[in-house]
This record gives C-alpha cells, sequence and structure tokens, in this order.
C-alpha cells in the first residue's frame, strides 16, 4: 500500500531544487514583515515616540559611516530605503527564484512519472489486464499525475511559505509583547489542530468517491469499446440508468459527505480566528493605553496579526485541495507498485534491427513434462511432452477450454510453468534473455491489434527498419497486396483506431504480413481464421499453405480445415494430449479427431 512517503519520494530526483525554491520562498514571506515594522517605526518618528534599540544603533552607525547628523530625516531616509528594498528591488528576482522552480519541478517530475507508468503498463503480467480494463486504468494515471503536479506549486510554493511567514509575525510580536505572541501561536496551533483532524475524516470520503469514479468511468468506457453490441441489443436506456445511478451515488458523496464537511470545516475556522483577531485587537489596545508598547508598535502588531489570521484561510484550503487529491495520488503509487510479470526483465531494452538480437534458432520446440494452471488449485496443463521438429508445421486442436492458447501463452513466456520445461534448440527459455526470446517468434492473434496510423505503420511494427521491398515481399506472401490495391492511398491510407476502416479479414492479412516482416523463427497462428467468412478464411489458407516448410509454424484452429495440411496435428483434452498424427492418420483412429471432424462437416452439410 502506498503512503504518504511515496508522494514526496515522487519529487526526490529534484529534492534540492525544491529545498532551494521553498527557502526562497519562506525568505520573501518573512521579508514582507519589514513593511509594517518599519511604517510603524516610522509612525513612532511622526509621533514623537522612540525607535527600538537595535533600530536607532543602525542609525546611529550609518550616521557615523557617513559623517552625517543623526535626525528625523536621517531616521525617515533609513525606514524608506528599507522599504525600498524589500519590495521594489526584490520584485524583478522573486519569481525566478520561486515561482520558475515552482512548476519547473512539478513539470519535470510529470514527465518521469508517466515514463514509469508506461514502463509499468509495458511490464504488467497480462492477468493486470484481465481484471481492469483500458479506462480504469488510464483514468487513475491521468488523475494521480494531474493532481501531483498541480499540487506541488501550491504546497511548495504557497502552504510551506506561509507557515514560515505566520512563524515569524510570531517572532515580530513575542519581542513587542510576549504575552500577545503567546496567546497568538495557541489560537493558531488550535484551529490548525481542528482542521487536520477534520481532514482526516473527510479524505477517507475522498478515498471512497475515487474509488466510485474510477468504476464509472470504467463503464462508460467499456460502453465507447462495445457500443455496437450496446445498439445491437437496444439497451441505451438500461446503460444510461445504471450511470445515472453512479453518478448520483457520487453526487452524495461529494456533495453532502465531502462537501458538506468542508463546508462545515470553513464556519468553524471563521469564527474562531474571527473571534481571536478581536481579542488580539482588545489586548494590544490595552497594552497601548497602559504605556506597555508604542502607537507604532500597537499598528505593526495589529496589522501583522491581521496578516497572520489572514494566511490562516489560505493555508486551511491548501490543506482541503491536498486532501481532495490525497487519494487519487495514493492510488497512482498503489499502481506504480504492482508487481510486474515474471517476463519483464529486458523487455523495456531497445532493438533497433534484427541484427540486434543475439539469438538464432532453428525452430525444435520440446515441451516436457509441462504442468500449469492460472490457479494454485486447478490445473490447465497437465503433464504435456511434446516435441517438435524444425520447420515443421503443428496443429492444436480441441474443444474450447482444452489448453491449446495456454501452452502457446506458455511458449511465449507470458506465464512460467509450474512443473516442467519448455526448451527450444535443446535450450531452456527460461535461461534465456525474454526480450530477445521473442523477437525470434511471432503471432497472428484471432483478433489483430491494429494501431491508429497508416497501413505502413501497422506493417513495420515490429521491425521499422524494414524496406519497402520486404514490406510488399511479405504483404505478396500474406494476400495484403490484393487488400492495399483496393485502398485510397495505398500503404499511406490511415486504417483508423482499432483498424475500424479494415474488415476481419483484411486485419488478419495484415497481422500475418506484420508478423512476417521480422523474419521469426518460429510463427503462431492463434484462431487466425475462426471469425472469417469463407473467402478470407480461403485467402489466409494460402498464404499459410506458402509460409509452410520455411520455418516452425504453430496452428491453433477450432476450424480442422484450416490445419488439414500440417505436418502433426495434436489433440488435446482437457489440458491433456490425448492424439497426434496427421489428418488422415488421425481420422483413421477413430477418436476425438475424428468425432470434431464428422461433426464440422455435418455443420458444413446442414448450411
Amino acid at each position: 500500500m502506498a503512503n504518504f512517503r511515496d508522494i514526496l519520494n515522487y519529487f526526490r530526483p529534484y529534492w534540492k531544487l525544491g529545498i532551494f525554491s521553498i527557502a526562497a520562498s519562506s525568505v520573501y514571506e518573512i521579508i514582507d514583515l519589514v513593511v509594517p515594522y518599519a511604517i510603524g517605526q516610522i509612525l513612532n518618528i511622526l509621533s514623537g515616540q522612540p525607535l527600538d534599540r537595535p533600530l536607532q544603533a543602525t542609525i546611529a552607525a550609518i550616521a557615523s559611516a557617513l559623517d552625517y547628523p543623526m535626525g528625523t530625516p536621517l531616521s525617515l531616509g533609513v525606514l524608506l530605503s528599507l522599504i525600498f528594498a524589500v519590495t521594489v528591488l526584490r520584485a524583478p528576482t522573486q519569481p525566478w527564484l520561486t515561482s520558475w522552480f515552482h512548476w519547473d519541478i512539478p513539470l519535470r517530475a510529470r514527465r518521469d512519472q508517466n515514463q514509469k507508468a508506461l514502463e509499468k503498463i509495458l511490464t504488467l503480467p497480462l492477468e493486470f489486464y484481465d481484471e481492469n480494463n483500458p479506462g480504469r486504468i488510464a483514468g487513475r494515471i491521468a488523475r494521480g499525475v494531474a493532481n501531483h503536479t498541480w499540487t506541488y506549486p501550491e504546497i511548495a510554493g504557497q502552504m510551506i511559505p506561509k507557515l514560515f511567514r505566520v512563524l515569524g509575525i510570531f517572532v515580530f510580536i513575542w519581542f513587542v509583547e510576549w504575552r500577545i505572541a503567546i496567546l497568538y501561536l495557541v489560537s493558531f496551533v488550535f484551529i490548525l489542530g481542528l482542521t487536520l483532524k477534520n481532514l482526516r475524516r473527510l479524505i477517507w470520503h475522498e478515498s471512497r468517491l475515487d474509488r466510485y469514479i474510477e468504476d464509472t468511468e470504467s463503464r462508460t468506457s467499456e460502453i465507447i469499446s462495445n457500443i455496437k453490441t450496446v445498439k445491437a441489443f437496444a439497451t441505451e436506456a438500461k446503460e444510461l440508468k445504471r450511470q445515472k445511478q453512479r453518478f448520483a451515488r457520487e453526487l452524495t458523496v461529494v456533495d453532502y459527505r465531502i462537501h458538506f464537511g468542508y463546508v462545515k470545516l470553513q464556519t468553524w475556522q471563521r469564527t474562531i480566528i474571527q473571534f481571536c483577531t478581536f481579542t488580539i485587537l482588545g489586548l494590544t489596545l490595552a497594552a497601548t493605553i497602559d504605556g506597555r508598547i508604542s502607537l507604532g508598535h500597537f499598528i505593526m502588531t495589529l496589522t501583522l496579526s491581521s496578516m497572520a489570521y489572514a494566511e490562516l484561510e489560505p493555508i486551511a484550503t491548501l490543506a482541503e485541495i491536498f486532501a481532495r487529491r490525497y487519494s487519487s495520488m495514493l492510488r497512482f503509487h498503489d499502481f506504480l507498485k504492482q508487481p510486474s510479470g515474471v517476463d519483464s526483465i529486458g523487455l523495456l531494452q531497445e532493438q533497433h534491427s534484427p541484427e540486434s538480437s543475439t539469438y538464432k534458432f532453428t525452430g525444435k520446440i520440446e515441451f516436457s513434462h509441462v504442468s500449469f494452471g492460472y490457479e494454485s488449485n486447478r490445473r490447465v496443463l497437465h503433464d504435456i511432452n511434446l516435441l517438435i521438429e524444425p520447420y515443421q508445421t503443428v496443429a492444436l486442436v480441441g474443444r474450447s477450454g482444452s489448453g491449446k492458447s495456454t501452452l502457446v501463452k506458455l511458449l511465449l513466456r507470458y506465464f512460467e510453468p509450474d512443473e516442467g520445461r519448455i526448451l527450444i534448440d535443446g535450450q531452456d527459455i527460461r535461461s534465456l534473455d525474454v526480450g530477445n526470446y521473442r523477437r525470434r517468434l511471432a503471432i497472428v492473434h484471432q483478433e489483430v491489434d491494429v494501431f491508429n496510423g497508416t497501413l505502413l505503420d501497422n506493417l513495420t511494427y515490429g521491425r521499422v527498419d524494414a524496406t519497402f521491398e520486404q514490406v510488399e515481399q511479405a504483404c505478396r506472401i500474406a494476400r495484403v497486396d490484393e487488400v492495399i490495391q483496393q485502398l485510397p492511398q495505398g500503404y499511406h491510407t490511415v486504417v483508423g483506431e482499432r483498424g475500424v476502416r479494415l474488415s476481419g479479414g483484411q486485419r488478419q492479412r495484415l497481422g500475418i504480413a506484420r508478423a512476417l516482416l521480422v523474419e521469426p523463427d518460429v510463427l503462431i497462428f492463434d484462431e487466425a481464421t475462426s471469425s472469417l467468412d469463407y473467402e478470407s478464411e480461403r485467402s489466409i489458407q494460402l498464404a499459410m499453405r506458402e509460409l509452410q516448410g520455411t520455418r516452425t509454424t504453430i496452428i491453433i484452429a477450432h476450424r480442422l480445415s484450416t490445419v488439414r495440411e500440417a505436418d502433426q496435428i495434436v489433440v488435446l483434452e482437457r489440458g491433456r494430449i490425448v492424439e497426434v498424427g496427421n489428418h488422415e492418420e488421425l481420422l483413421r483412429h477413430g477418436g476425438i479427431y475424428h468425432r470434431l471432424h464428422a461433426l464440422q462437416e455435418t455443420g458444413e452439410l446442414l448450411t
């Protein structure tokens, strides 16, 4: 779980600049107090009352150094010079020593933390994305980084310097009348204590609200992603009703719990502040009448105390703002603390060209006594033993849930086997650098991921340095050249987010060409034709046929028509290999494959 220390560590790389800018801001806040002090002393001069002894000694030293007679003109000149120095002369330096750093630091930190968040996104295990949709993840990161960015200038540039200013006022008043200073300090401690006590309770409500908002944004993201399904089932009213309930729940918490709590807290703060201000006025007036302090000190004390109590409200407001943002900042750090996948080491090392990979495989793959389960008490694969020879085409078939895709996930090292080993060219894949290892494999999924950009951008996604001739060759093998001829700008056609301007078959062929372009040693088709029409399936089958014998190929398929020409067909049932052979051998065997084939043939006849 994240805590306050994590929020401080967010800006840790810039702590030296932070301390410097906070100290500079605090000094400027304290320097401001010189003005009411000097005006009080000027009032003493004009009313014929004595100046403070330290000030008298300073003016005497100046008179001696300048060989200028002591008197009212010199005293007024010194005080005016002091006011000029702390107002006019400091004006051009303050923005650069304070404001510049108060924004420079959070903006640099935002860049760093966005990079860290992206690194975490790229290295999290796949199961994290099974439980959290993109809207939830993106919302948590965006709110966390934004709140850190906006909070730093307010806390480092305003709240902390204002606290030093309040402390400086206490010191000034102490030297004038210590009794008033004690009352002033006690009242401040009481008000701040009351504020912090109430804020702790309000932070809990803010945390609950943040979770509610995350849920709402997550559902909204799902509605957008699945809008075709929503419209197809005419559930717009149902979705609107559900989201209305979430919006109402958020309003209840934010208005009647959080906002109500802040308004009640402000009511108490303002009442106590005004009472204390009036009390200070009465005590200072009494001390002046009794002759304990001068008229100039009366004005100075009253002005400074009014300034101090005036700072309490913005300090409290800044504390409330921090409390409102605290939960989302912690949730951002909770996200960064998510454990990375076991495969994350080496994944972020950039590859500039295929030659940068240190691996080259013949494609001989062996599963040796491999067992695996996503949950410790439920195995998906049981004692899998399978040998795939180099350049062989092997098909994995079986009912849904038999473990076909899980076997491929283990080969890609998305997960590690609970028992057994997976070897490639005799090497345990766990001993290999995962990034370089995966660059020698390529997979075409059932749903090919397409990025918003040109067709050429998507084709070269895995190999940005590919020549145009290599792109054309891969497109010819994958039958993408037929698609390109139909597009308005050819290779430079923008395909839209998630490839919405391409059909399913076109996306599949694009995925095959993209996989071929990286020249993999092992090529995997994961249900690449299961959702396609006959014409698209036939085109992809022709592309797959052209690839046979050029590299090790693994095909996962429900449609057995896709795998008839495979060198070896492996039939899985409930996580176990139950049959192995080619198409004719398995049909003669009369087992599960024969039964699945008969069912599909019957289905084809019925259509």
